[in-house]
């Protein structure tokens, strides 16, 4: 009889479940794809229902529940950093409070309660880092490795160190909130005038357009930063603990002003910050990886936690620093705590037996929902859709690799919704990245965001280390290293347009194509790299080798099927409001081919409807 064990995060951000299945990963998913809520902080229960459903088992069914922080720790960080600022910090206690007492210190029966009565398994209540690094080694392919997490904070910790051997996981060391780089960081991301936890992704692309002058201000105002990884923030530059605000008026002053208006222009100076802050976080995380080597020994690296979601970080930590190998969770925030959580009861309270294989068991973090063709066909009529229903999997593999060398954007929903915030070609809107103009369309005419975003390439993995500075043996499944473009694929750029890179203006600097593949060269070379697969990634990777020989390309753009501000696809019918609602060319749903001049003039006419609908969201 099989054991199943139910992870769950939520009530803070970013809330999903998890399924273990005799220690096999079955489903895991974020509450935010079926709610359409971005970063839905909710109880996951639309998660938790998919997870059971994928599994074919009720809540009868489950061994035990796992929540991936404990909640009694973190109240007491709470009320201990209230009695120290107390009382500047009286109207964020004061409106905190009523939350903790009416719902996050009564987990075990609101876990209970959403469960249902024929729920009687075990609850369990692990260490949110533990969660991390648990999400981190346990799936890994490594048999014995490092353990480094880095994110804002869980109860207490902010980061920490350990190492994995076996079914058996040690965390060593850590450094206590409120020092925590996640907060550095996301201080830095409120400051340059973007939202925090979600922002971030936008500092770290804003970085190369700047000059890290800011990085020693840094360092001698606001942040030591030590050998061994380890970080002290000065408090009274921020005001996270008291206030509405991360950063204090000492910050401002430090830096020259208040922080940047959301939605305002950007300015050198935010690029320089950028720069500056991700140099710094760069140079916390190698003294972290090497400090981590030292004392443990181990040729290979796992890590978890917000931060390693830096793959600018990540990739100089794989190139430069000691590590052979290094596997990164794809879900590395708190999502992926749930996983962490399951893998944590499965190996330590229950003592299962782990064995490495040399593979990674996240499946390709292809872990949630798949919808069938014949129910994609019926929803299609409904809504009076034009489309080609194409079973042959080689003339269909073939026609969207055409649709894609004549330079026309594709959204792509097909197989297992991905876990975590890449999107990895089962809900990815794609295009062909010898174009010049596909960066500037997809950003502004296609996902409604800022123009400067760099695009992720995906990059059969056979022939990875012939355009990107990776060794052959190197994989990047999960979208999660930074890898420069190599010099034969880059073009020297004219005496005008060296001066168009100077220019005030990004999106003048964006237009400027720096390689045979403009599309996804960023101003520094840099790209995030992933590599694909047969064996992981079926028929994503088929039409990228059915693209490669029309084209001698064989990479193509990727980002996530969804617009600005809202969460990545799940649903056939989430994927076509968003491509009625956006300037893409065609719409693949599984066997279905959708082109947006083929659709009635009706539902053409409707597609301003679509977009009010998002306005409105």
């Amino acid at each position: 009889m099989s054991t199943y064990i139910l992870g769950i995060s939520a009530l803070y951000h970013d809330s999903a479940a998890a399924l273990v299945q005799d220690g096999d990963i079955v489903a895991a998913a974020q509450e935010e794809r079926f709610t359409r809520r971005k970063h839905d902080p909710r109880f996951p229960e639309n998660a938790i229902e998919y997870c059971l459903s994928e599994a074919g088992i009720g809540p009868e069914d489950v061994h035990s529940a796992v929540f991936y922080e404990k909640p009694l720790v973190k109240f007491d960080r709470l009320l201990e950093t209230y009695l120290q600022v107390a009382p500047s910090g009286y109207e964020t206690f004061r409106l905190a409070v009523p939350l903790w007492a009416k719902q996050k210190l009564k987990l075990p029966g609101l876990i209970r309660s959403n469960l249902g009565p024929r729920f009687s398994g075990e609850l369990y209540f692990v260490d949110h880092h533990e969660a991390h690094a648990a999400s981190a080694f346990f799936p890994s392919p490594y048999e014995e490795a490092a353990v480094l997490t880095l994110d804002a904070v869980g109860e207490w910790s902010s980061s920490s160190m350990g190492v994995g051997r076996g079914n058996r996981l040690e965390v060593t060391h850590e450094v206590r909130f409120p020092h925590s780089l996640g907060m550095l960081y996301s201080a830095f991301t409120y400051y340059t005038g973007f939202k925090v936890n979600s922002g971030e992704y936008k500092l770290m692309g804003l970085a190369p357009y700047g000059r890290p002058i800011y990085a020693e201000r840094i360092k001698d105002t606001v942040v030591e930063v030590n050998e061994d990884g380890s970080i002290w923030l000065d408090m009274s530059c921020f005001a996270f603990q008291h206030g509405n605000t991360m950063t204090s008026e000492r910050f401002h002053e430090a830096f020259g002003g208040p922080p940047r208006k959301p939605e305002s222009r950007i300015t050198q100076k935010e690029m320089d910050l950028a720069a500056s802050i991700q140099v710094v976080c760069e140079e916390v995380v190698m003294n972290a990886g090497r400090h981590l080597h030292q004392v443990t020994g181990c040729p290979n690296l796992v890590m978890a936690g917000g931060v390693a979601l830096n793959c600018v970080a990540n990739g100089k930590l794989l190139r430069e620093g000691p590590f052979d190998s290094i596997w990164v969770q794809p879900a590395a925030g708190d999502a992926g705590g749930a996983l962490g959580g399951a893998l944590l009861a499965w190996y330590h309270k229950l003592g299962q037996p782990r064995a490495a294989t040399g593979f990674d068991m996240q499946k390709g973090s292809l872990l949630g929902p798949r919808f069938d063709p014949d129910d994609i066909e019926l929803y299609l009529d409904s809504v009076g859709a034009h489309y080609e229903r194409i079973d042959d999997e080689e003339q269909l593999v073939d026609q969207v690799a055409g649709i894609l060398a004549d330079e026309k954007v594709v959204g792509l929903l097909q197989g297992r919704m991905e876990f975590g915030p890449r999107a990895l070609g089962s809900r990815s809107i794609i295009g062909d990245p010898r174009s010049q103009q596909m960066q500037q369309v997809m950003n502004l005419k296609i996902k409604f965001r800022e123009s400067f975003r760099p695009f992720a390439p995906c990059v059969l993995r056979e022939h990875a280390h012939e355009v990107f500075e990776m060794r052959p043996e190197d994989e990047s499944p999960y979208m999660l290293f930074v890898a420069p473009v190599r010099d034969e694929w880059r073009t020297e750029l004219t005496e005008e347009q060296r001066k168009r890179m100077e220019d005030p203006d990004l999106t003048v600097r964006v237009a400027v194509p720096r390689s045979k593949i403009p599309a996804i060269t960023h101003v520094d070379y840099s790209a995030r790299v992933q590599t694909v697969d047969r064996e992981r990634h079926g028929r994503y990777a088929e039409i990228m080798w059915s693209f490669y020989e029309k084209t001698g390309c064989p990479v193509i753009v990727n980002t996530s099927f969804n617009i600005r501000g809202e969460p990545i696809v799940c649903t056939p019918e989430d994927a076509f409001r968003c491509f009625m609602a956006t300037d893409m060319d065609c719409l693949v749903l599984e066997n279905f081919v959708l082109r947006k001049e083929a659709q009635p003039a009706g539902l053409l006419e409707d597609a301003e409807a679509y977009r009010a609908q998002y306005a409105l969201d």
